[in-house]
């Protein structure tokens, strides 16, 4: 088990959250400027820290009240499977318990990770967006 360490401060810099979002392939990373500035400026960001590396990271964006929507969530593939992912989620839900409507995106391959921690489909909703990577 690694010895990882959770904070809320925004104490990241570009770089590492560049690193952090390519070791994953997102294309997010294509965009440090944006990137860093949508971590710094989300409404909670909760980063995980092997030593004075960034292993790990999500965010929520939220109205404050009622919803709260979590569009990322990053670990890094060396750190993957080690409970990391629940970590940060547990910290970020902790922080937004009670609000009427949690929400994300879940890729195929992460479905059955976020129904552990609580998620359902949504109804007979259909996930619709204007992506402009190519991960997905």
């Amino acid at each position: 088990m690694v010895a990882v360490h959770y904070s809320d401060a925004r104490s990241l810099s570009v770089d590492t959250a560049v690193a952090l979002y390519r070791s994953v392939g997102w294309s997010s990373a294509n965009r440090p400027d944006l990137l860093y500035r949508a971590l710094m400026e989300c409404h909670a960001l909760v980063t995980a820290w092997d030593g004075e590396r960034l292993v790990g990271a999500g965010y929520a964006i939220s109205d404050g009240h009622l919803v709260v929507y979590y569009p990322h969530l990053v670990v890094d593939p060396e750190y993957q499977g080690r409970g990391i992912g629940t970590g940060i989620m547990a910290r970020l839900m902790d922080r937004y318990r009670g609000f009427h409507q949690h929400a994300l995106i879940a890729d195929s391959k992460t479905v059955e990770f976020y129904r552990r921690l609580g998620f359902t489909r949504a109804g007979a909703t259909e996930p619709m967006w204007i992506f402009d990577g190519d991960e997905h």
